[in-house]
């Protein structure tokens, strides 16, 4: 079966340990969220599975669909098909959204076949208009001078054109008020399908009221401890992680 696994991850940056065995599996076609406190290493996980530079894998393997992305470089794991949406957008000046989009979109086409541009922009347009951006953001920078929940639309925008196996939203939510979180949700809710499977890493459970998961997750000081249905999330939000330091909470 086609997923996104992760088995036994060990990663540091700047010589401390953050991921302690992180193990865990995405099958195609399922929705499933990451929550944990701060320092628990959400956010190392999804540079790690981008590529980072500054952060070190010690052991384990991260793999989609069987093949390992460890050895590859930043590109060559967007070509198999894995998306990851960052909590801080990159701001990339002197490149439009349009020709960014389209230069991705030719990256994954096999040698010698071309974009169609009508039609390109004609899809661009639509799923701009399905997000509420606005079709001057075309030829603007990428996020350069962008509002927070408008860099967060963007990115949504980018996932909704590449249309990759296997994305990755790490703190989507972060900055975005209530109507701009309806609208990036409704985004990634109209992709979801047998096809595509999806990682959401989150502080907070509101995120998970619009984009409801499969299976939830908690991660805590680097490892997966437990797992349990979309009522995980609300037993969180009620109870806070202060309740993971009591010893309440145990790997099933």
């Amino acid at each position: 079966m086609s997923s996104l696994e992760i088995k036994d991850l060990h990663a540091s940056v700047n010589g401390i340990d953050i991921l302690k065995g992180l193990t865990l599996s995405v099958p195609m076609g399922e929705v499933h969220a990451i929550m944990g406190p701060n320092g628990s290493g959400k956010s190392t996980l999804a540079k790690v599975m981008a590529g980072h530079q500054d952060y070190e894998v010690e052991s384990g393997e991260v793999l989609l669909d069987g093949e390992s992305l460890l050895g590859m470089e930043v590109d060559e794991r967007a070509r198999e098909g894995l998306f990851l949406a960052f909590q801080y957008p990159a701001e990339i000046p002197g490149v439009s959204n349009a020709n960014f989009l389209r230069a991705a979109r030719q990256a994954r086409l096999p040698d010698g076949e071309e974009i169609d541009a009508v039609a390109f922009y004609q899809e661009m347009y639509e799923k701009m208009a399905q997000l509420g951006i606005d079709k001057k953001f075309t030829g603007r920078a990428v996020n350069e001078g962008f509002s927070g929940g408008e860099k967060k639309r963007n990115e949504v925008l980018q996932m909704m054109m590449l249309e990759p196996k296997y994305a990755v939203l790490d703190e989507t939510d972060s900055g975005l008020d209530i109507d701009a979180l309806k609208i990036v949700a409704q985004g990634v809710n109209a992709m979801r399908s047998g096809d595509r499977g999806f990682l959401v890493i989150t502080h907070y459970q509101r995120l998970l009221e619009y984009i409801v998961p499969d299976h939830v997750h908690v991660l805590y000081e680097g490892r997966i401890i437990r797992s349990g249905p979309k009522e995980l999330a609300l037993e969180l939000e009620e109870k806070g992680y202060d309740w993971l330091k009591e010893g309440e909470l145990v790997k099933n």
